[in-house]
């Protein structure tokens, strides 16, 4: 009986208990539709293992601040390169850390059009000019003061790939892309500003143009996400960072998460059904992750989830 007692202690991993300071987890929300969502998921896990997760909903110059000053711990949001010359002094200076792997690859931002239209030969940025009638002279953004829409309108300004008598159409996300299923319905030609992850690459069949590096960036507009916490957090609270380190999303998993919260769903109710159906997740996202308390972490949110 003893030596079974000590068998079943030896198989069963020990793990340490966290500080009692890094029971609540301070995440930093930016506004934007796929950091919810993974902020979200994160949120749950989190909650699941017994921890405290708060979310701020604030703008990203006031999130890196928080995070420099210590009032936030964790954000998932950081976008490179299009944040890029906001964070990079900061993280330069040693403000917060970046940890190590993106949260995200494959994400991406650039001019699109509606699959249609790339085989009827409008494939790359250098096409759009050749095409100004079948468009209308138009190329599509969205909301005002926007980067993306600075970029576009910066293209214009310069004639840069012969733009130069195009008109910019800014409106609203929504708006952008409400314009663009009505030219689907009538198969019109329409160019407009994408990205990925967003629902609207599981909702039409869109084609990303090719070029256009020296506006939107190297591969077309490739981006990264990545995630930033305080420069302190992950050796003061370890077990919490290494799961906020095994937190790793595709643009497939954020497409459809975000699909759900743009349709009105709870985002805590849109993660959980997630983890619901994709339980073979969490063996990654747990790995080597205990419960606030020192409990195996992954069989603790599997109760939890009512798995």
């Amino acid at each position: 009986m003893v030596l079974l007692c000590l068998l079943t202690l030896q198989a069963s991993p020990v793990y340490a208990q966290e500080p009692e300071s890094c029971r609540q987890v301070r995440f930093a929300d930016i506004g934007w539709t796929d950091i919810t969502a993974t902020t979200a998921l994160a949120s749950l896990l989190f909650d699941s293992l017994g921890y405290k997760p708060t979310t701020r909903n604030v703008s990203v110059p006031i999130s890196l601040v928080g995070l420099k000053n210590h009032q936030l711990d964790v954000s998932l949001g950081y976008w490179d390169p299009i944040q890029t010359q906001s964070v990079e002094p900061l993280l330069k200076a040693g403000s917060f850390v970046m940890l190590d792997k993106p949260n995200l690859v494959g994400a991406r931002t650039m001019l699109a059009a509606p699959s249609y239209v790339a085989d009827g030969g409008l494939k790359s940025v250098d096409d759009i000019a050749k095409y100004k009638d079948q468009l209308d002279g138009k190329i599509y953004g969205i909301e005002p003061g926007s980067s993306a829409n600075s970029k576009i309108q910066a293209m214009i300004d310069k004639n840069l790939f012969g733009l130069g008598g195009f008109k910019l159409v800014q409106s609203s996300e929504a708006g952008m892309l409400s314009e663009v299923q009505r030219a689907a319905r009538q198969n019109k030609w329409i160019v407009f500003f994408a990205w990925e992850p967003h629902p609207m690459n599981i909702q039409m069949k869109l084609t990303y143009l090719t070029g256009g590096d020296s506006v939107f960036g190297v591969n077309s507009g490739a981006a990264q996400v990545h995630t930033l916490v305080a420069n302190d957090y992950l050796v003061r609270c370890p077990n919490a960072g290494k799961l906020i380190s095994n937190l790793q999303f595709t643009t497939d998993i954020e497409n459809h998460l975000m699909a759900s919260i743009m349709a009105k769903t709870d985002p805590a109710t849109t993660a959980r059904e997630f983890l619901r159906k994709n339980p073979q997740m969490l063996e990654k996202w747990l790995a080597e992750v205990s419960t606030f308390d020192g409990r195996d972490g992954l069989q603790e949110v599997k109760k939890h989830l009512a798995m």
